[in-house]
């Protein structure tokens, strides 16, 4: 199985990857204002988990200088994540990433947003080291579209290897989850996210 070709998505090049996807289908009256609810959904990365239940990670936005932001995420913001099990010691017991990019596409056809996350240090510390399980290299890009009449959210995960560059705690914990991930433990994940954005109950 080959990762798919997504316009703005990193090329597979090494490690793990994967390509998670939820879809729904909406009628032609609906669609335009389903799509205004994700997007609204998409950008508040505060209210993730609110949205995908108590399997879910926890995501919080911050901001360059390591302040907690309550508003739409913009590149160079952080994600720190909170996933079930145990946390990085690098991290104070949590995953971060940082938003390295943002993008819009309007083909006229289909239209799409991305944000895209690489693992990072915990913002505004300068000496530390990289507070994810995941090397620098990987990339997770997070995507809803519009395309007819559907509505898909997608979270493809890039060039997934374990972070060993860490002290011995967080190396063992970095190896058991960054493998777990590869074998499907963030693909798990990052379903939860894809179907908690697109349910609309």
């Amino acid at each position: 199985m080959k990762p798919k070709q997504i316009p703005g998505v990193p090329l597979q090049k090494r490690g793990g990857f994967h390509d998670t996807e939820s879809t729904r289908k909406f009628t032609s009256l609906e669609i335009n204002s389903k799509f205004d609810v994700l997007k609204e959904r998409f950008f508040s990365i505060n209210k993730w988990k609110d949205y995908c239940g108590k399997a879910s990670a926890d995501f919080k936005l911050f901001d360059a200088s390591g302040e907690p932001i309550d508003r739409i995420p913009k590149k160079g913001d952080f994600i720190r994540i909170e996933i079930p099990g145990p946390g990085t010691k690098e991290g104070k017991g949590y995953d971060w990433v940082e938003i390295v990019n943002i993008s819009h596409r309007d083909t006229g056809r289909s239209e799409s947003y991305l944000i895209m996350c690489r693992p990072s240090k915990e913002p505004n510390k300068r000496r530390s080291n990289i507070a994810h399980f995941y090397s620098p290299a990987a990339t997770s890009n997070i995507m809803i579209s519009k395309k007819g009449n559907i509505l898909k959210a997608g979270i493809y995960g890039r060039n997934e290897r374990p972070n060993f560059k860490v002290g011995i705690t967080d190396k063992i914990r970095n190896f058991f989850i960054g493998i777990g991930g590869i074998f499907g433990f963030s693909k798990i994940q990052w379903k939860i996210l894809a179907e908690g954005l697109l349910d609309f109950k």
